[in-house]
């Protein structure tokens, strides 16, 4: 369902971008794929042989004001338009509570996690309009929307505030056929999460399913969120989070 269709990945070098990168690839689509590593770009596009005519490299940092307008034209001078993006770099920020926590770090989550959302929607949106449709799908977060966690109040408002961007953003555009959801992810097993086993033994205890998502299992949300697939669902926060929400033991 997504053959011929292109497709915006940010902090597509690694992790869940770059699983959604191999899913998407396989599925068809033209990808523009967008980090600050140009090397781990280059890893992501060569092992997609297949699909290297496909793919275009955008090398540029989210928290740049140029970033998004600037991935945008990558996408129309590569393959002639948009018609959807998976709008996935974040950054988790120094953890620690609000009375002890800079107003730098504040302004840093605050600026890579959503301040870059409204930046992507400003430009993807008269995009897709071009090309009479498409969809957008931010990566927020259980963190502040189901449950709060001890030290990431930054964070968590920024996630919580992308699902607000993404409900309005529904309505205002839903008319042109531009549908814009929210994928919520559990926790899943990237260099985000780091490497320490007893925390991450912690984080598999507090879902459902005991066990933390693969970065395919995550990917394959965004696919059917950007996919015809889901041609009815837009303004949804969608939770791919292995029962965490729900699970208190």
């Amino acid at each position: 369902m997504l053959d011929g269709k292109t497709i915006l990945i940010t902090g597509a070098s690694s992790g869940i971008g770059a699983a959604a990168a191999r899913l998407l690839a396989e599925a068809g689509a033209n990808l523009v794929l967008a980090a600050r590593r140009e090397d781990k770009l280059k890893e992501v596009r060569g092992a997609l042989p297949q699909a290297s005519n496909r793919i275009a490299l955008f090398v540029g940092d989210v928290d740049d004001p140029g970033f998004s307008e600037a991935a945008v034209k990558a996408a129309l001078d590569a393959f002639g338009g948009l018609d959807g993006a998976f709008n996935n770099a974040g950054t988790m920020g120094d953890m620690g509570q609000v009375p002890d926590m800079s107003l730098e770090n504040w302004n840093q989550v605050i600026a890579t996690n959503l301040n870059s959302a409204f930046l992507a929607a400003k430009y993807q949106i008269p995009a897709m309009r071009a090309r009479g449709g498409g969809s957008i799908v931010f990566t927020s977060s259980f963190v502040g929307h189901t449950i709060g966690f001890p030290g990431m109040a930054a964070y968590a408002a920024a996630k919580a505030g992308l699902i607000g961007l993404t409900q309005v953003l529904a309505v205002e555009h839903g008319p042109e056929n531009i549908r814009v959801n929210a994928l919520l992810p559990g926790g899943t097993k990237t260099a985000m999460a780091g490497d320490d086993p007893a925390f991450l033994d912690y984080i598999a205890g507090i879902h459902a399913l005991k066990r933390m998502a693969e970065p395919d299992e995550i990917a394959k949300a965004a696919e059917f969120l950007l996919s015809d697939a889901s041609s009815f669902v837009t303004g949804s926060a969608m939770l791919c989070d292995g029962g965490n929400s729900i699970s208190k033991g």
